[in-house]
């Protein structure tokens, strides 16, 4: 072989072109991001299913392995979808065919089994080769009408087979039985529904498409999951259904039995336990809780379930109360369990968040669809049938003449070509459709053509019919087979009639989609299983969130975050400290503060605008992470930037929030003017054009009020002269001029006043201030905090932190006292000689 040659043989690595790995690498994953959400992962809004359920259930349709057929087995089934239409793993199709079958993960089992299908206590299904299954009875209401085109049919993955791409379901599957999965990037979970509630939604939204979603949360109420248990409080579910997220609390039923000879003791039985509760673990976990002595007073603990139901008992010790150990099993086990609601589904082959009123909308168009594709069909269907009886009724008008043609005729092709190439009688036809009172143009089939059929010169017929009439046996040749045809041609034109009317009123497809969901709900609807408890003690985010002293940091460049207040390391004066946030090069820690997980926080803006969020949902990172930028945490116009940041647990009328602006204008207002803030914040303070606000403090209406210049000069006043007003009310106005006067010095020793509340003498409004503290040529105050002398004999702390992230708490007793106008000590060796940076430091004792 020549080199010529195999340079041709291997023409293609000549062709080879070199491509970026990054593009490649992005249009590859891309492309597998969406196999994973369209072909695996996300159900369909329409008939609530994923590819490969909605594969399982047309493959025992086509195999005719209907409810009140004999069982096949399932390896049989998972072959057939294997072969047909599903290439991936045995065992992913077993494993759904399993899930299909067990009556405590399906609200309506879709596949009725027949062996071992797995328990609620974790036990796995006996194998494939032992097991037997059938379609349920209710599975065929989600195949119903498949054979009359109503829905769109796809190539398999080898173009063998074709398979539907959706069902004609005639039941809202998705909210009915519920879907959960984990896609590329998203992920599903919805919980499922009683039946009955769910149709009872979906016609008054059908009856009044402009129905509120809230009358219809009213109809749905909430989740019905097949294990029962107790649905406790609705502000979730509520959450939920309106905006597509939400969490649904769980609770297990139980009661409370006395036991002994003489009932002197008591014992708690689980009856029911929530949804995707692992049994076998539950009461394992509790067993380890009384073990370990976290719960206390249980004397026995054991599992009596049987066939007839769940029984779990609790045996309480003497003299225990039942509700106290009921309320810690709530507390500590999985008695109590929260069902994270994402209703996440493919609307259009698209991944779309949705909420309760969009997918019994996207349900009741899908049965539009379905119904007017069927009623096409049908009508197609009855004008082929009349079609085929009008060449019958033209063969029984000619019927001498054309047995007479088809003895002459050599074969058959020869016959049909005959009775294609003449005009025939037509009285027969004429007098059926004289007793009908459908227009002839109306009957005709799709795409038959103009020149046959009914013409004025007789009845020309088609292929169809001559087809139709050649295969015509000798006993329709008798008077009573005239009648006959004559009477079916009535009763299809009829049908034509109907059908045509269906297509023109929308009104006649609603009330069919009425009466077949009243149809369904009749024939499978059935009493909830979980009850509700509306009113029980509803349990908000906050309830689950676990009181914590968290560090809120905000830096200059917008990014906050929270911290565990153990980050910080607490050190002597003069440490380095602990790295406890990362920031980058250009950015610093610019806000600083210590607040509970359940306080609110009041954001003021250099715009004078006001927003306020809880604690707990700001983002918690760790020292590495600078957090997220606050514009994503709320909502800030384009230039505005927090100015102050207060941490409020209430809002009481007694306190007042001061403001004060770059030109020296002051105010207070009300805390409790500002417990409704608007998501998009509220107007805090008019201010002048060129002004903004630079601070905002928290204030008991008599507190001093002491403001700092970037000079280092500071004036202080008594905010008992400050009328307090309404939130956008004139300002009153404080000269900013800051007299140098030095007067007043005190003695430089340790019973000194220290610089601040008790070292700078009260004045008006108006006057000019003290210089409170000596400074370098270059330095300027950043932060003041105020507290009682006895506060240095305490163990109270102070905590500060640098500009590049460093922190540290130090006791107050390290800052030794100095004379007003004295030089600071440090408080901190900062690394890299960054300077400190602590806008409002933090006083708080020390932690274990």
């Amino acid at each position: 072989m020549t080199d010529a040659t195999i340079r041709n043989d291997h023409k293609f690595a000549l062709e080879t072109l070199p491509v970026s790995l990054e593009d490649e690498m992005r249009k590859s994953y891309l492309d597998y991001a969406m196999s994973v959400i369209v072909g695996r992962a996300l159900p369909d809004v329409r008939d609530g299913l994923k590819p490969v359920h909605r594969r399982v259930l047309y493959a025992m349709h086509e195999l005719k392995n209907n409810w009140n057929a004999a069982y096949k087995k399932s390896a049989r089934i998972v072959g057939d979808v294997i072969g047909k239409y599903h290439p991936h793993g045995d065992s992913a199709v077993y494993d759904t065919i399993v899930r299909m079958a067990q009556d405590f993960s399906m609200r309506y089992v879709l596949i009725d089994g027949q062996g071992n299908f797995g328990s609620v206590d974790g036990d796995g299904a006996a194998a494939m080769r032992y097991t037997e299954i059938r379609m349920a009875k209710i599975a065929h209401e989600m195949l119903a009408d498949i054979e009359e085109e109503t829905v769109n049919f796809g190539p398999n993955y080898d173009g063998s087979e074709h398979e539907p791409l959706v069902l004609p379901t005639r039941f809202p599957a998705l909210l009915v039985n519920g879907s959960s999965g984990i896609a590329v990037g998203m992920a599903t979970n919805i919980p499922p529904h009683n039946l009955t509630d769910t149709i009872n939604a979906c016609l008054r939204l059908l009856d009044e498409p402009e129905t509120e979603i809230d009358e219809l949360i009213n109809i749905l109420q909430a989740p019905d999951f097949p294990t029962g248990a107790t649905i406790y409080g609705l502000s979730g579910v509520r959450e939920g259904y309106k905006t597509g997220r939400g969490r649904v609390v769980m609770r297990g039923k139980t009661h409370i039995e006395p036991i002994g000879k003489n009932g002197e003791r008591e014992a708690i039985i689980i009856d029911e336990i929530p949804y995707q509760v692992n049994k076998a673990k539950l009461v394992e976990k509790i067993g380890e809780l009384v073990r370990e002595k976290t719960l206390e007073g249980v004397s026995d603990l054991r599992d009596e379930s049987d066939k007839s139901g769940m029984r779990v008992v609790i045996e309480l010790k003497r003299n225990e109360n039942a509700e106290v150990v009921l309320n810690q099993l709530y507390k500590l086990t999985q008695l109590q369990d929260s069902f994270g609601i994402n209703m996440v589904a493919l609307v259009d082959g698209q991944p779309r968040l949705l909420n309760l009123k969009q997918i019994l909308a996207e349900f009741l168009r899908h049965r539009r669809e379905v119904v007017t594709r069927r009623t096409l069909f049908r009508l197609k269907k009855a004008r082929h049938e009349g079609h085929i009886a009008e060449g019958k009724a033209v063969a029984l008008s000619n019927i001498d003449e054309m047995i007479r043609l088809i003895k002459e005729s050599a074969d058959a092709p020869e016959a049909k070509e005959k009775l294609l190439s003449r005009a025939w009688r037509s009285g027969l036809v004429e007098d059926m459709l004289s007793r009908t009172d459908l227009d002839l143009r109306m009957a005709r089939p799709e795409g038959l053509p103009a020149n046959l059929g009914l013409q004025e010169q007789g009845y020309y017929l088609s292929e169809i019919q001559a087809d139709a009439i050649l295969r015509m046996s000798l006993r329709n040749l008798t008077g009573l087979d005239q009648e006959e045809i004559v009477g079916d041609y009535k009763n299809i034109m009829a049908k034509i009639i109907d059908y045509l009317d269906i297509l023109a009123k929308p009104e006649r497809i609603t009330q069919i989609i009425r009466e077949e969901l009243e149809e369904t709900k009749t024939n499978f609807g059935d009493e909830r299983r979980s009850e509700i408890n509306p009113f029980g003690g509803d349990i908000a985010d906050e309830d689950l969130i676990p009181q914590r002293e968290m560090v809120v940091t905000l830096t200059h460049g917008g990014y906050i975050k929270t911290q565990p207040t153990t980050d910080y390391q607490a050190q002597r004066r003069g440490g380095r400290g602990k790295q406890a946030a990362a920031t980058k090069d250009e950015d610093f820690i610019e806000t600083l503060f210590v607040a509970n997980t359940h306080d609110y926080l009041m954001c003021f803006t250099n715009l004078g605008k006001c927003h306020w969020i809880k604690v707990y949902k700001l983002p918690e990172g760790g020292r590495n992470s600078r957090g997220r930028p606050i514009n994503n945490v709320i909502q800030l116009e384009e230039g505005e930037k927090v100015s102050a940041i207060l941490a409020v647990r209430e809002f009481p009328e007694d306190q007042y929030v001061f403001f004060a602006t770059a030109q020296g204008m002051v105010k207070k207002v009300q805390l409790s003017a500002f417990k409704n803030v608007r998501s998009q914040g509220i107007k805090a303070i008019a201010l002048k054009e060129g002004d903004y606000l630079v601070g905002a403090a928290q204030t008991s209406g008599s507190d001093d009020i002491m403001l700092f210049s970037n000079l280092g000069k500071a004036i202080r006043f008594n905010e008992y002269w400050e009328k307090s007003g309404n939130e956008e009310a004139e300002d009153a106005d404080i000269e900013t001029e800051i007299s140098d006067d030095l007067e007043d010095e005190t003695a430089d020793n340790e019973n000194a006043l220290p610089s601040g509340k008790h070292g700078v003498r009260p004045s008006g409004r108006g006057s000019g201030g003290l210089r409170g503290m000596r400074l370098p040529a270059d330095g300027k105050i950043v932060s003041l905090i105020t507290f009682a002398p006895e506060a240095a004999q305490s163990d109270l702390q102070v905590l500060t932190a640098t500009a590049n992230g460093y922190g540290k708490r130090t006791p107050i007793a390290d800052y030794s006292r100095k004379t007003k106008a004295d030089k600071a000590i440090s408080p901190s060796t900062p690394a890299s000689a960054t300077a400190i940076w602590s806008p409002q430091p933090w006083l708080a004792k020390p932690t274990t």
